[in-house]
């Protein structure tokens, strides 16, 4: 498929979607004008990247990650290094402290809603 398809189906931009090329997180092959083309898998690919872009990832931990991570297809996996499991063992920890901040600012914010609606 073309990149407009690929940017049609999955909801990311064109220019999103070159920048992950660029940064190897996704190929392409090229057709004999220079158009690039895409196997049907790379829809769940660019997809999974916008789940580990949400996450708070960079595009740089991303990279290391997708060889380790079996794509829709049942695609082969490589075992992650123990440096990469850290990592990411770390950005868990992260995202779980991000979360545990939300929750309690949530918290404060009900608080607030009833102390100022005469709830409380």
């Amino acid at each position: 498929m073309r990149i407009g398809e690929l940017a049609e189906r999955t909801g990311v931009s064109v220019r999103s979607l070159r920048y992950y090329e660029q940064q190897g997180l996704l190929t392409s092959e090229r057709t004999a004008g220079g158009h690039r083309e895409y196997p049907e898998r790379a829809v769940d690919r660019v997809i999974r990247i916008q789940e580990l872009f949400a996450a708070g990832l960079s595009s740089k931990k991303i990279a290391l990650m997708l060889p380790c991570m079996r794509d829709a297809d049942g695609g082969p996996s490589e075992i992650a290094t123990p440096r990469l499991v850290d990592d990411l063992t770390a950005e868990r920890a992260r995202i779980d402290r991000l979360i545990t901040d939300l929750v309690r600012s949530r918290e404060v914010l009900d608080e607030v809603i009833d102390a100022a609606s005469g709830r409380r």
